[in-house]
């Protein structure tokens, strides 16, 4: 079984560099399968990264909150487990 942790955050305008950057620094307790991280408009950050485990592992190190004033609204973070592979 694999969980996927999401972690979102949406930077004041105009340092969504500075939030990716500093999203990226994050040192996690352990080292996950896969860590990705992705932008989008209005300087969104998402960083994914994947576990082996179930959905509700409890020891699955996840990364913080940024530095005050980086962010212009709470992050948020979910977890989705693997429902499996397709093939086009």
């Amino acid at each position: 079984m694999t969980v996927a942790l999401m972690w979102e955050a949406r930077a004041v305008p105009g340092r969504g560099g500075e939030l990716l950057d500093w999203a990226r620094r994050q040192p996690l307790t352990k080292a996950p399968l896969r860590r990705e991280a992705f932008r989008a408009p209005q300087d969104r950050v998402l960083v994914v990264t994947w576990w082996p485990g179930s959905y509700d592992a409890p020891d699955l190190p996840e990364l913080g909150d940024p530095p005050g004033g980086l962010t212009a609204r709470p992050v948020h973070r979910w977890r989705f487990e693997s429902a499996g592979t397709e093939t086009p």
